[in-house]
């Protein structure tokens, strides 16, 4: 490191990287094409709301749907509108609702636990795996009650859960699994691809995922069942089952969950591509891993047996001691350098007001508190999962440069700039202080 004579940039030095990363823009001449064909021929959405075969979607929706079950090789493939609406369809599918638990890591994006809410049943928060930061099994297990109907696995950052020890948890107290993929996709567990795992997995499609038609998502499950509740959840289902006389799949109704023909022609494109971007994202993640490798004070992503890893973000665990300057020293050289990192996920999800006051639905304490239906007591308390507090504290740092179109040149600088900044640690210990 004696060789970063560079003044830190934050003291008035030259940044190591001038201007903008390139936009992670994946859309190309194809998906362009695609949309353009169908604006022009029309329509633009498929679907009715009324028993029949448009009830299913369109031209494009049924193609998507189609490709999508190839792919990940499962019976059924359910498109939406979002991730956030197809975790929602989950639910749905389960038939969980009032009176029952849904256990989930509460390092996740507040919709995994949203989701559960908007059907009256209650979110419990297991810990993680502070390597893979993961939903842990150990803290699972000590949750399941008589109450639990579900675990959700979020597959978080790229790589799985561990399902060696969820699966067999599931299976003894017959609850399901539902995985949350939309950070994982291409990304393989013991040979098998993540999201189809366990009883339905949930995909996303949203602008910021490693595929991408602007919003959307979509469900896959190998159960017949639950393939139809979710199609009945998309699209108004409590309009359509009197005309099905030999539905006896349990009350339900439904929403306007629907993906239009322009999101699923433009999902077809890339769905093609996933390997692609994929290959690229990882390659780029190796090549930061070997030039961050061997730091004091950084853990590098840790890739857990039997599993491959994508590298949705690329996240370090810091030791501020060992590393000699805090988090927020280190975010702040680095943004003056060129490249921001962030806390990834800004708290654990347990923390956010509407669990720490159980108001979810105007001033009543439904679904939370004692009720008709339900007589648990969730525990919603700070030191609950002590290991996703700390890490989304002070420990937890996420870089997201491994993305097309972004390319080595960039990953090369990133590396400079992290050690250019640890080379004038001191200086920055000593003269820069966070604003509070």
């Amino acid at each position: 490191m004696k060789n970063h004579k560079s003044n830190l940039a934050i003291f008035g030095g030259t940044p190591v990287f001038f201007g903008q990363l390139p936009s992670v823009h994946t859309l190309g001449t194809q998906e362009i094409a695609a949309a353009v064909r169908v604006i022009k021929q029309g329509p633009l959405s498929g679907f009715l709301g009324s028993a029949g075969k448009a009830f299913l979607g369109g031209t494009e929706v049924l193609a998507l749907e189609d490709e999508i079950k190839k792919k990940f090789k499962v019976k059924h493939a359910v498109s939406c509108n979002s991730a956030t609406t197809g975790l929602h369809m989950a639910i749905v599918a389960l038939g969980i609702g009032p009176g029952d638990e849904v256990i989930l890591p509460t390092y996740t994006i507040s919709a995994t636990a949203t989701a559960i809410l908007m059907n009256g049943a209650v979110p419990i928060f297991a810990d993680i795996d502070e390597r893979t930061f993961c939903i842990d099994p150990r803290s699972v297990e000590k949750l399941i009650s008589k109450r639990t109907k579900a675990i959700i696995a979020v597959n978080i950052q790229g790589q799985g859960a561990d399902f060696s020890a969820l699966i067999p948890l599931a299976k003894k107290h017959r609850i399901a699994i539902i995985e949350d993929n939309a950070q994982a996709p291409g990304a393989m567990w013991r040979s098998k691809q993540l999201g189809t795992i366990g009883d339905i997995g949930v995909f996303s499609l949203n602008i910021n995922k490693v595929i991408q038609s602007g919003e959307g998502g979509f469900l896959v499950t190998n159960n017949d069942t639950y393939a139809l509740r979710a199609r009945l959840s998309r699209n108004h289902g409590e309009a359509v089952i009197d005309d099905m006389p030999d539905y006896d799949a349990g009350p339900i109704f439904g929403s306007n969950y629907r993906m239009t023909e322009v999101t699923a022609a433009i999902a077809r494109v890339q769905l093609k591509r996933l390997d692609y971007f994929t290959k690229k994202r990882v390659a780029l993640a190796e090549r930061l891993r070997k030039g961050l490798s061997g730091i004091s004070g950084l853990e590098l992503p840790y890739v857990a047996k039997n599993n491959t890893h994508v590298y949705y973000r690329f996240v370090l665990r810091m030791n501020e001691e060992l590393l000699g300057i805090s988090r927020e020293q280190l975010f702040g050289a680095m943004k003056a350098e060129g490249f921001a990192l962030s806390k990834n996920i800004g708290k654990p999800i347990h923390m956010l007001s509407v669990f720490q006051t159980r108001k979810a639905f105007n001033k009543t304490d439904f679904p939370f508190g004692k009720n008709t239906y339900y007589d648990g007591n969730p525990n919603y308390s700070k030191g609950s999962c002590p290991v996703a507090e700390r890490l989304c504290a002070n420990e937890a740092a996420s870089i997201s440069l491994c993305q097309y179109p972004r390319t080595t040149k960039h990953v090369d600088l990133l590396v400079k700039a992290f050690k250019k900044v640890l080379a004038h640690r001191e200086e920055l210990a000593e003269k820069f202080r966070p604003e509070s």
